[in-house]
């Protein structure tokens, strides 16, 4: 769905047919994210008439810029993967745009788990891919919901293992 490392950054969830990009948010983690949103907090806010007082207590004080909102992709999600690095290529038997499925590999807590699933069977955590990398939403009908009782459970066993 999102990373553990990006609950702390404002998110929302995925919608179909949206473009998405990937993005090191200031966790240090890449996740997914909105041209858009990016664009929006990249350009700075329109200067306007501003007295010689509110420009010094700006200079100390910089107004903060909107944060980028990671974008959450349910497990079981249709997505396009374009961009994709002739390493890559290489090492996952993949051409340079695949379909491939949104998927989680693993509940351990304090973990990368979010991933997607080659048509080949191969998986790749989000974290391996370039940041910049162009992500379609195709299809979110297949998601799955999410077992919470499930997810508990999985993380009770990881952690009972340490």
């Amino acid at each position: 769905m999102c990373d553990y490392s990006l609950m702390a950054v404002p998110n929302r969830l995925a919608q179909e047919g949206e473009q998405l990009v990937a993005h090191r948010f200031p966790t240090g983690s890449l996740g997914l994210t909105s041209p858009a949103d990016l664009k929006r907090a990249s350009q700075p806010r329109t200067a306007s008439r501003r007295s010689l007082w509110r420009r010094a207590l700006e200079f100390f004080d910089p107004p903060q810029s909107e944060p980028v909102p990671a974008v959450c992709v349910p497990p079981g999600a249709r997505l396009e993967l374009q961009d994709i690095p002739t390493r890559l290529q290489q090492e996952f038997g993949v051409g340079p745009a695949e379909t491939v499925i949104f998927t989680q590999i693993s509940a351990a807590v304090n973990t990368y788990r979010d991933a997607v699933r080659f048509a080949n069977g191969r998986e790749i955590r989000l974290q391996e891919l370039r940041e910049g990398q162009r992500v379609r939403v195709l299809d979110l009908s297949l998601a799955e919901e999410l077992d919470l009782t499930r997810l508990r459970t999985e993380r009770a066993e990881v952690t009972r293992q340490r």
